[in-house]
């Protein structure tokens, strides 16, 4: 069975929270807390194997907490539970392993303990290790879209497009809408076959078929599934240097 730790400041939610965990009967409730401070002396303790964390607690930040217990000699994994889910990015770069929206819904609850039954066989190994390499090593991006995160391969992306302020990430399959920015993608991606060729795309040069000549000295890039994203003058010299031609 599961030992699980609930920090949350608001009481009626962590009794919820609590008695939905309970009722699933995978999961023992070894201890709560309503602040970082006595969360911080208990979890140690304890030693649960899975911290469930609000964000916003009264006089503390629930992911100055998550970066705290990964000091901890024996790191619970985490799953932020919280009204917020404008967080959802930063709590998965923090490893974590879900992200609950209040208020809780029993259906989602007993689904994110399933994903940690399938990821954990109970007491023969942690659930923690498997998440301790950094997203940005592991080849993959965590994406919001709606209300739930995407871990996507970055190998998988065509090229993102940037149109008011949002972005559209195109795949081989699919395609998805997200709320970050353009900037904000580039640089996740910096370290991969990623390429800036415009002020409202970024291509993934594995997937670049075609360079057709464009007018006033530009260009057009044809993707291997047909798309076509414009080159603007700004990134042609880079993109000389980079594919020689």
């Amino acid at each position: 069975m599961l030992r699980a730790y609930i920090v949350d400041d608001e009481p009626l939610a962590r009794d919820e929270l609590k008695y939905l965990l309970i009722c699933s009967k995978q999961v023992e409730v070894v201890g709560e807390a309503d602040c970082l401070e006595k969360a911080m002396a208990d979890i140690p303790v304890q030693e649960p194997d899975l911290v469930f964390l609000d964000i916003e607690l009264a006089e503390d930040n629930g992911l100055q907490l998550a970066k705290q217990l990964h000091s901890l000699k024996k790191t619970p994994a985490i799953v932020f539970a919280t009204a917020y889910d404008e967080y959802a990015l930063e709590a998965f770069e923090l490893n974590a392993l879900d992200y609950l929206l209040k208020p809780f819904d029993e259906q989602r609850v007993y689904q994110m303990l399933n994903k940690i039954t399938k990821l954990q066989k109970i007491g023969e190994q942690d659930i923690q290790p498997s998440f301790n390499v950094p997203i940005n090593k592991t080849g993959k991006i965590a994406i919001l879209v709606e209300e739930r995160i995407i871990l996507l391969d970055m190998a998988s992306i065509l090229f993102v497009e940037s149109s008011e302020g949002k972005c559209m990430i195109k795949t081989k399959d699919d395609v998805f809408k997200v709320s970050e920015t353009l900037v904000a993608l580039e640089k996740k991606l910096q370290d991969h076959s990623f390429m800036r060729v415009h002020r409202s795309y970024i291509v993934n040069i594995d997937y670049i078929s075609e360079i057709q000549p464009w007018f006033n000295s530009t260009y057009n890039l044809i993707m291997n599934d047909g798309s076509n994203v414009p080159v603007s003058r700004t990134y042609i010299k880079e993109l000389k240097q980079l594919l020689q031609f």
